[in-house]
């Protein structure tokens, strides 16, 4: 009896040691259980996190295999949609062939630097020609080392890439103002120097002849003075009305007033007004156009100081014949032109270089080297063109061509 009681004890114990057993080996898995589902719960928040760094810093990851030299593109949150679409498994050598030079041979050498142990990461600014619209865009690609075999060797190379267009055209933009500032800065001193020089001149001959008109021996030698101080003033004038229209143009004086009115009433004050300078050096002065009531509607007063500065120049630069005005009328462009039988121009400068600020074809002849630069931004301020047609010993003709509906 005993000894059964002792058995039945036994199994007892036993199957109260394996009821706690198997509770702690149940607690032991739901503890396991918990873990689990916490670090499952770190890890999404992990990739949420990760994608949410990815789309906002626009980037894309990429994997390159070194055994195989093949790269394979994973997330891609770049912001423009016309990157180069990159097949998982993509030959290394296709991708940088797609790189105009210099890009491709940079990234290449920034790659085997990286894999050759030379630096530990890698950063270059790169850009990319798309094989089907031709399109080209910049990029910027940051890499390291992702796995070595047991010998310290890399096996894979991951990395980022992301456009920067927008970072590239501010920097072009911050180039181009800094280009533009030293230009305006040169400009600046070119045309302090050069006025002190042109204002100087006249002003110093007013003076001078000034000072010898009253010793003037006969009335002939009295007029001769006369004459050459009214030339001096007539330039000194001209150069003031040359700073005054610079200096409105550069203050962005844009305001323009339309107005209907007849070339042959606009030539014929240009032509009284020089007739008597034409005159005096032996020049004819006529007018030819299509019509003799041809009209135009665009700003009259800055349409006669273009062609005024025409005249002024081809009367300047001419000896011998004379001086035309004109304008032809043609798919709906009219050309509004100054010919002249003067000396002419070097070809080199009938490419537009003529009509930049102090640009002078000679340096002995008088002038600031502003009036046709001023008519170029007058043409332009009424939405034309100016141009000029010229040769050596064959004259010259200065146009300014404006759009026309008649």
């Amino acid at each position: 009896m005993f000894q059964m009681e002792i058995v039945i004890w036994v199994v007892n114990a036993v199957v109260v040691a394996a009821a706690v057993a198997y509770l702690f080996y149940q607690q032991r898995q739901y503890r396991q259980l918990q873990d689990e589902l916490v670090e499952l719960k770190r890890y999404q928040r992990h990739t949420v996190e990760y994608d949410l760094v990815l789309k906002a810093m626009k980037l894309t990851i990429w994997h390159i295999d070194l055994p195989t030299m093949t790269i394979s593109f994973d997330t891609d949150y770049r912001d423009r949609m016309d990157n180069v679409d990159i097949v998982k498994g993509t030959p290394v050598d296709s991708v940088i062939a797609m790189m105009p030079a210099p890009y491709g041979e940079l990234v290449r050498k920034s790659l085997d630097d990286l894999v050759t142990g030379r630096v530990d990461e890698t950063r270059q600014q790169y850009k990319m020609c798309h094989p089907q619209n031709g399109r080209t865009y910049w990029g910027k690609l940051f890499a390291t080392v992702e796995r070595r075999d047991l010998n310290g060797q890399p096996l894979s190379v991951v990395g980022t890439s992301m456009r920067i267009d927008k970072q590239k055209a501010t920097e072009q933009a911050l180039i181009d103002a800094r280009n533009k500032a030293e230009e305006s800065d040169r400009l600046k001193s070119a045309f302090l120097a050069n006025m002190s020089h042109e204002i100087r001149t006249p002003l110093n001959a007013i003076v001078g002849f000034s000072d010898v008109l009253p010793m003037a021996q006969s009335d002939e030698e009295r007029e001769e003075l006369v004459n050459l101080i009214k030339q001096n003033n007539a330039h000194l004038l001209r150069l003031f009305d040359d700073i005054v229209n610079m200096a409105k143009i550069e203050a962005g004086d844009s305001k323009i007033d339309l107005t209907t009115f007849r070339l042959d009433d606009l030539f014929s004050e240009i032509a009284d007004t020089f007739g008597q300078q034409a005159s005096e050096k032996g020049l004819t002065l006529q007018v030819h156009q299509d019509g003799d009531e041809m009209t135009v509607t665009t700003d009259r007063n800055r349409l006669r100081k273009i062609l005024t500065h025409y005249m002024d120049n081809a009367l300047k630069f001419t000896e011998t014949g004379g001086v035309t005005m004109g304008a032809t009328r043609k798919d709906g462009l009219l050309r509004i032109w100054v010919k002249d039988t003067g000396k002419g121009i070097p070809s080199e400068y009938c490419d537009g270089r003529l009509f930049e600020r102090f640009v002078k074809v000679d340096d002995f002849v008088a002038g600031t080297g502003l009036g046709l630069s001023i008519c170029r931004s007058l043409a332009q301020s009424m939405g034309g063109r100016v141009g000029v047609e010229s040769a050596v010993g064959h004259g010259s003709c200065f146009w300014v061509e404006l759009a026309s509906e008649n």
